[in-house]
């Protein structure tokens, strides 16, 4: 599939911003679009790189997979980056997240406790591994029931590569559109992977105070999903 690969990201709009201080900016970013550059040339369009034409001193601060949309945030200093960085490694930072999942969870809300390592030789696929795996956690919760398909909530408790494919995928029921795990059924029943970053809370990083960013998406009524039939799911 690499080898099939070519880089197109969206260029409208070139940069959703959602809030922006003296410390942070917060952008909704589109699925498609790497958010930070790759090593070669072709991969040097991002949200990081559009971040930083806009606000040089713009930092780095936490990642979403090229196919993923949502919440970003940037620190636009270097305190506030240290403070950032700090949040989300002592996991102070509230996600929540939407996907669209093949078939009917057979529980409305649970979570997946199930240890992920990379998949050797395969990266940067990630793989379920009791002895090797780092812990992972992700509650998640049926917000809908559609026709061959569920629209969950899922709040990561640990931000390990790609931990909402995978546990999803342990769980039975795939990402739809997700060209790393989902068979292919379930990659072709959606024109894009149905992942969304819808919200992110953090501490401001000078005041301290509690900030909630929260960015829509369209993906499901955008796709036409509620008239997909039915063979299209069949994992």
């Amino acid at each position: 599939m690499a080898n099939t690969f070519i880089y197109s990201p969206p260029t409208e709009p070139w940069l959703d911003i959602l809030y922006q201080d003296k410390d942070i900016v917060v952008v909704n970013k589109p699925s498609g679009l790497l958010t930070n550059p790759g090593r070669a040339p072709e991969l040097a369009d991002s949200l990081f790189s559009r971040i930083k034409a806009q606000f040089t001193l713009a930092q780095l601060v936490h990642r979403l997979d090229l196919s993923t949309s949502g919440v970003v945030v940037f620190a636009l200093r270097r305190k506030a980056e240290r403070e950032l960085k700090h949040q989300f490694a002592e996991r102070l930072v509230k996600k929540r997240y939407l996907a669209v999942v093949a078939g009917h969870l057979t529980t409305e809300q649970g979570h997946i406790d199930l240890p992920l390592t990379v998949d050797g030789g395969n990266e940067p696929r990630q793989k379920v591994c009791e002895q090797t795996g780092k812990a992972a956690l992700t509650h998640y919760r049926v917000l809908k029931q559609l026709q061959h398909a569920s629209l969950l909530e899922l709040l990561p408790v640990t931000g390990r590569s790609h931990q909402l494919r995978v546990h999803m995928l342990a769980l039975g029921h795939p990402i739809l559109g997700d060209a790393f795990y989902a068979p292919a059924p379930v990659l072709t029943a959606a024109p894009r992977l149905l992942l969304h970053a819808a919200s992110l809370q953090i501490q401001h990083p000078y005041s301290g105070k509690t900030l909630e960013f929260s960015a829509g998406t369209d993906f499901i009524s955008a796709s036409g999903l509620l008239n997909w039939p039915a063979e299209q799911f069949n994992c």
